[in-house]
């Protein structure tokens, strides 16, 4: 008999848990079944990011974070997005070297995800894995990226609080000044904040989010910008009272309501969307229409758009009971 997954995750299986998180990031159709039996479950967690610079501290810092997080008794889902081995595709960085005596603490789980070449420093598979936490029953998700500079901005779109991690000497002080990363951030987190320049940057950054906040006048939130020593445990305390306060904000103004609603509206979207690729990649990669269309292009017998079209108007075509089949 099959050992049905969503109902041992329920009960607080981390086995079943990362036997769906595995599912998920192979893109195995068994995960969807139990996606589906998990859903109502979720929407209680709340969900952080921790992105940032190569080389910024950012798992000392979820480490010590997650330590002060669970003096106050919550429970804590990781999430640890690493950049993909070239060889295998996994993560190359492993959550149990990264943060291995969390991994004694029953009340917080870990699971490192390779991007695979996801652009945005996020796994493809993340806001699944989210929701797996969420139903697993922890009460924070804490989502801690890949460091790829400008590219980090796709967290936006999973989490409730955004923590931008920026460093002295990194050139960080240039790299805060570039509207693309400034309007990621709920917090700043000015970390190794004993290195020389962290005053300077600390500074700057304040500066750019006041003018930031005068020219857009209709901005109710004003983003925290706090200093740390991660690795000293220093000034953790005052991020998380920062983290508290924003999502404070969002539930009294209805802006996390609304953010969820965008959240929802636009994860539904990028379903219907991977469905839809697949099914017709399959259907044309199976009965050799991809590769006829491919060579009458490189033959410039065909151009790439009308292909496109006529694609598209014939699985829009299609009867429905072809498609199922396929």
């Amino acid at each position: 008999m099959a050992t049905d997954h969503a109902k041992q995750i329920l009960e607080g299986s981390p086995r079943s848990v990362a036997r769906l998180i595995t599912w998920l990031e192979d893109e195995d159709r068994r995960a969807y079944k139990c996606m589906e039996k998990l859903y109502p479950h979720t929407g209680k967690a709340y969900i952080i990011g921790i992105t940032g610079s190569p080389g910024a501290g950012k798992s000392t810092l979820t480490d010590k974070l997650v330590r002060a997080i669970r003096k106050q008794g919550h429970t804590v889902g990781i999430i640890a997005v690493d950049p993909s081995s070239p060889f295998t595709g996994g993560a190359i960085l492993g959550d149990r070297v990264r943060m291995s005596e969390l991994n004694e603490d029953p009340e917080v789980y870990i699971r490192s995800m390779a991007t695979r070449g996801f652009l945005g420093g996020m796994a493809k598979a993340t806001s699944d894995v989210v929701k797996v936490f969420d139903a697993f029953g922890k009460d924070i998700v804490i989502i801690e990226t890949v460091g790829v500079g400008q590219d980090e901005v796709d967290i936006i779109g999973i989490a409730d609080t955004t923590c931008l991690v920026l460093v002295p000497g990194l050139g960080d002080g240039i790299q805060s000044m570039k509207a693309g990363v400034m309007e990621i951030a709920d917090v700043f987190v000015i970390n190794k904040a004993d290195r020389p320049g962290a005053d300077q940057l600390w500074a700057e950054v304040t500066y750019r989010v006041e003018q930031d906040t005068h020219i857009k006048q209709q901005r109710d939130w004003t983003p925290m910008v706090t200093k740390t020593v991660a690795v000293d445990d220093e000034g953790i305390d005052g991020l998380w009272e920062a983290i508290q306060r924003h999502r404070q904000y969002l539930e009294e103004s209805g802006k996390l309501t609304e953010k969820r609603r965008i959240r929802t509206s636009q994860e539904t979207l990028r379903m219907i969307h991977n469905e839809l690729f697949r099914l017709v990649r399959e259907q044309l990669e199976s009965s050799g229409q991809l590769d006829r269309y491919v060579q009458q292009i490189l033959d410039h017998r065909r151009d790439p758009y009308s292909v496109m079209r006529e694609i598209v108007n014939n699985w829009l075509s299609i009867p429905k009971e072809q498609k199922e089949a396929s």
